[in-house]
């Protein structure tokens, strides 16, 4: 949730239906007619989206971005990082933290050697009103989620979409809370997908203050020149979290990382370094604070001495050169 949208007056005139893309990854791929009921199986090759944009997809075996089984999954970690499957996935919600917020929206987009190749959208009941401020932030009121099914209907389509994936989010911490949370509240396991956060990746990889003042989604989005800007829409989001992405991948690739092997050890390498650093600066602050605390004490000794006292040291040292 990086910037205000507003809602497009198409989706409203559709009966308060998301927009869903739809790209064609192979001969293997078909597209089913939309259904009434969310989360249709469009078949082992295929992919289905209903009125509310709710879509299961599954790739066939050997197909691109198909999900891997077995000791595929784990012959992952060593493929180059620029032809990984990734989905990325973004929420709009009605506040900041899913013990007391919902879900509104959620965006997906699944990207397979550097491209996008398919796309997932579903507005999303959450079960409670919009708080006006979420509204005017979002671009998403009551009336655009009246009829939207709910989480536990979209989350299995969204699950089927990312299968196989590397999970990327910007600020995962806040997306994966509330997916994890609708996940366990729903009944659902949640997949061991691997996670990536671009506010992490970028934390590590741009110059801030030089090269960018922040690491928020908008402001790297405009330094790559990403076609899609975030407007606090989940599509929208996920389509420049996948651009930023990339552009990151190969600051990766300059840098020697090229795998999820790799890039696990050189985040841990950068998070150890970062803590150490950390550590040092805490132990300074905290020497400092203590030299300052042991500065009032002694001028409050001082002060409370009565003042003939204060000449004692002063008469010692006189004296003691009088006597050399």
């Amino acid at each position: 949730m990086d910037r205000a949208g507003a809602p497009r007056d198409e989706e409203r005139e559709r009966g308060k239906r998301p927009r869903v893309a739809r790209r064609r990854l192979s001969e293997a791929w078909w597209v089913a007619e939309r259904e009434t009921e969310p989360n249709v199986s469009a078949g082992p090759y295929g992919w289905s989206v209903n009125d509310h944009g709710v879509s299961n997809a599954v790739l066939g075996p050997g197909q691109p971005g198909a999900p891997q089984p077995g000791a595929a999954r784990i012959q992952r970690r060593r493929v180059p990082l620029a032809d990984l499957d990734y989905a990325v996935v973004d929420v709009e919600t009605t506040g900041w933290a899913p013990a007391d917020s919902g879900i509104t929206e959620i965006g997906a987009v699944r990207v397979h050697g550097g491209q996008v190749v398919a796309e997932f959208s579903s507005l999303v009941d959450p079960g409670t009103p919009i708080p006006p401020d979420i509204a005017e932030l979002t671009g998403i009121d009551d009336d655009m989620l009246t009829g939207a099914p709910s989480i536990a209907a979209v989350l299995p389509g969204l699950l089927t979409f990312a299968d196989g994936c590397v999970l990327i989010a910007h600020n995962a911490r806040f997306d994966l809370g509330f997916l994890t949370a609708a996940s366990e509240a729903a009944g659902l396991p949640w997949p061991g997908f691997p996670v990536l956060d671009t506010v992490r990746l970028a934390r590590y990889l741009m110059a801030v203050p030089d090269e960018v003042p922040d690491c928020k989604l908008g402001t790297l989005a405009s330094f790559f020149g990403s076609p899609a800007q975030p407007s606090h829409r989940a599509l929208a989001d996920a389509r420049a979290t996948a651009d930023v992405l990339m552009h990151l991948v190969a600051r990766l690739a300059e840098r020697g990382v090229s795998t999820l092997d790799e890039l696990t050890m050189w985040l841990a390498e950068r998070d150890a370094a970062e803590e150490a650093a950390r550590a040092v600066e805490a132990k300074r602050a905290a020497e400092a604070r203590l030299a300052e605390a042991a500065d009032v004490a002694a001028a409050a000794e001082a002060a409370l001495r009565p003042r003939w006292l204060r000449w004692v040291p002063r008469a010692a040292r006189w004296l003691a050169r009088a006597a050399g």
